[in-house]
């Protein structure tokens, strides 16, 4: 399939990505069109096929792309001490990495039951291998007397979804830094689950 004319892969298929980005993200998966993405970036709609097959692979790709830059960076985070210290670093890091990323993170949490179920299946694949490592805290820290947690897969859940909502009202404008809003958060969390 040829190329438009004075396009590059490199260039293009990032402000491709760009768009459908921001276009789900403000109007949702199934009310945008690729006619829209491919106005959005300036291209013909039949050029976009040349920068992803379809609809589908694009949100797909955007949702495995998030998780895979999410665990990344979280390989090459601070994960030492005791199980407290972990659970700080790890509430840390979830808001400064997720506050960085708006749209992406509304897309993956409003956008999967858009997915294909194979889709789905590698989604929720990557986001129990990072729900994992919080559960293996929170296991070692009520293991240790540490923390008291009924269940640790439902504090896990309870937790990361706390954090993750900061996404939805905090505004770099505002009053509070970032790092006065993960202090905020810690707090919360090390009182949820304290003993």
């Amino acid at each position: 399939m040829a190329r438009t004319q004075g396009s590059h892969s490199e260039i293009t298929g990032p402000r491709v990505e760009a768009a459908a980005l921001r276009l789900f993200a403000r109007h949702g998966f199934a009310a945008v069109s690729m006619r829209q993405i491919a106005g959005e970036v300036g291209l013909q709609a039949g050029a976009l096929y040349n920068y992803t097959p379809d609809k589908q692979s694009l949100l797909f790709g955007l949702m495995k792309g998030h998780m895979d830059s999410l665990l990344d960076a979280r390989a090459q985070a601070d994960k030492g001490g005791d199980p407290v210290a972990r659970l700080e670093h790890f509430t840390r890091f979830h808001i400064r990495f997720h506050l960085e990323r708006p749209d992406a993170v509304f897309i993956s949490y409003m956008e999967l039951r858009n997915l294909t179920p194979e889709n789905f299946e590698v989604i929720e694949g990557l986001r129990r291998r990072y729900e994992d490592e919080l559960e293996g805290i929170l296991r070692e820290g009520a293991a240790a007397g540490l923390f008291d947690v009924a269940d640790t897969k439902v504090a896990t859940l309870a937790v990361i979804a706390m954090l993750t909502g900061v996404t939805t009202w905090y505004r770099q404008e505002g009053r509070l830094t970032v790092p006065e809003v993960e202090t905020i958060y810690w707090d919360m969390v090390r009182k949820a689950v304290a003993a």
